[in-house]
């Protein structure tokens, strides 16, 4: 059970990264989706997911028992989910408003098609931000 659980996680987070390093921006998108993933697996696993006991205290008792499922991690990813869909449906309208607006998905291309600076320099901050 353990090692195909780490073999799952180790292949989701390799394929986010691999889609991460593409140069498409719906495969970023989708790459920065199983990447999150994979880390919320990663945090579960920590959490001794293969026990039957749960993580409930009975009315006398103050401590977990010794092999509990910890309560922490469960409910770290299950904010961690709700953070990440947002985000991802966030990445995918921004994504689409982008390619809706340049026609094209490549990031460099993106990259070239952004405005320059007065002086014709590629520089990174916004002109707004320019000292006069």
């Amino acid at each position: 059970m353990n090692l195909i659980l780490i073999i799952t996680i180790s292949c989701m987070v390799m394929a986010g990264v691999y889609l991460l390093l593409s140069r498409d921006v719906f495969k970023i998108v989708v790459g920065l989706a199983l990447l999150g993933m994979g880390v919320n697996l990663i945090v579960f696993f920590a959490g001794i997911p293969g026990t039957l006991i749960p993580a409930v205290l009975e009315p006398a008792t103050e401590v977990l028992v010794n092999q509990a499922a910890n309560p922490l991690p469960q409910a770290l990813v299950l904010t961690a989910i709700v953070i990440g869909f947002a985000l991802l449906c966030f990445a995918l309208i921004l994504a689409a408003v982008l390619v809706k607006q340049n026609g094209h998905h490549d990031v460099q291309a993106l990259q070239q098609s952004e405005p320059q600076t007065k002086d014709g320099k590629d520089n990174c901050k916004p002109s707004i931000m320019e000292a006069e």
